[in-house]
């Protein structure tokens, strides 16, 4: 089973689901809701890896950037 998606196909549900972990689940230090981090998330769910990384960033500390006014 590749991922969760492909196991829904073969049993109608996601409960047997177990994803692997692999040399390609590495943490991100990309901000929760940026895009890259949304990229982190959809890679590891196509890769059948774990969502969550322990290692993963878990604050905004010592991020700084431009704020885009409102429209």
């Amino acid at each position: 089973m590749g991922n969760v998606f492909d196991a829904i196909l073969q049993f109608g549900h996601d409960e047997d689901y177990s994803p692997r972990v692999t040399d390609d689940f590495v943490p991100t230090d990309a901000p929760a809701g940026s895009n890259e981090k949304l990229e982190a998330l959809a890679r590891r769910i196509a890769l059948g890896l774990p969502l969550w990384h322990p290692e993963d960033r878990q604050d905004y500390s010592g991020l700084t950037g431009a704020v885009r006014p409102r429209e």
